[in-house]
């Protein structure tokens, strides 16, 4: 039982970029590409994406996913 409480409170305490990004991240890296986020938000731009990716490396972490969700540049989900 207090097993089954603290899992259920860990999942609701993640952030929400957290599962925002499980939902869209396809190929099973633990990060966004460009066309894995424009599959589901084809209004990121090319350039937003960019904006978004503050380390450069071509994919979107967690972090950044959280950080671009904050600043209004992505939604926070799809419900």
């Amino acid at each position: 039982m207090t097993r089954t409480v603290l899992t259920a409170l860990t999942v609701l305490a993640l952030p929400t970029g957290l599962l925002a990004a499980t939902d869209i991240e396809t190929n099973g890296d633990g990060l966004l590409t460009i066309d894995e986020v424009q599959a589901v938000y084809p209004e990121i731009t090319a350039e937003a994406f960019t904006a978004m990716d503050v380390n450069a490396d071509g994919a979107l972490d967690d972090d950044e996913v959280v950080a671009a969700q904050e600043a209004g540049m992505m939604p926070a989900s799809e419900s």
